[in-house]
């Protein structure tokens, strides 16, 4: 007995002392991360698409080309295209892509950005070489999900994937998000890309807040993944193959 509650004190110190490195070293280092308090303020295209969101992330990079070089790269994102640049064991099956596909230069409002086999984000904005809006909410996923279901593609092909998929409907069966690609010329041959994430889910109270911590963190670390990936791609000379 006394060993059980040596083990579990061990337990809930180490879960405490965690906390604290977290919020104290970790949280300010991450959450902070390309963050301009200028452009958070800033009114961005799809925008009105979430009146009131429960959590909103702004982050932007600097890209030493201009705007028209950066909208590719833009345009031909998604599974089964060009991958997200991110962590690409996270949300891909293979590597995302290192150069301009033409095949995927081809997108219109109302278009799937796919996320995997059967489904994905839905473009709402897309003013060429300048903003791409994505949006997603439970209604789209649900009938996504079956359609999915009817077609035999409902299984979603990484862990990354399945995690993220269980964790969505086991935490936020009713949630709204729309995600936000800006370019805004930075010089005369510079681009400043913002990205903005604004989610609305139902609940308050610790759990939720707790919650909304973990998925805020998760986003950040993805996105700056994958502002760092487009950067590179960008900016590489060409032909030399990018390290991801």
């Amino acid at each position: 007995m006394r060993l059980i509650r040596t083990l579990a004190l061990a337990l809930v110190s180490a879960v405490i002392a965690s906390g604290i490195v977290y919020f104290a070293v970790v949280r300010p280092r991450v959450r902070t991360w390309g963050v301009d308090p200028r452009e958070a303020d800033l009114h961005l295209p799809g925008d009105d698409l979430i009146a009131e969101p429960s959590h909103t992330e702004t982050r932007g990079i600097d890209i030493y080309a201009p705007p028209d070089k950066v909208w590719p790269w833009l345009v031909q994102m998604g599974f089964g295209r060009a991958g997200w640049y991110s962590y690409d064991a996270m949300d891909m099956k293979g590597s995302s892509a290192s150069s301009i596909m033409d095949e995927f230069q081809a997108l219109d409002v109302g278009d799937v950005m796919p996320t995997h086999p059967g489904g994905g984000f839905m473009v709402k904005v897309l003013e060429p070489e300048r903003a791409l809006v994505l949006f997603t909410d439970t209604e789209l996923v649900r009938n996504q999900a079956l359609a999915a279901q009817a077609a035999g593609t409902a299984e979603l092909p990484t862990p990354g994937l399945k995690v993220s998929g269980a964790m969505m409907s086991a935490s936020y069966p009713e949630f709204s998000a729309s995600w936000a690609f800006f370019l805004q010329p930075n010089g005369q041959d510079g681009t400043r890309l913002i990205e903005r994430f604004r989610v609305k889910t139902p609940g308050s109270g610790p759990a939720s807040a707790v919650l909304g911590e973990i998925m805020g963190t998760g986003v950040v670390l993805m996105t700056r993944k994958q502002m760092l990936g487009i950067r590179e791609r960008v900016e590489q000379p060409a032909l030399e193959p990018v390290a991801v």
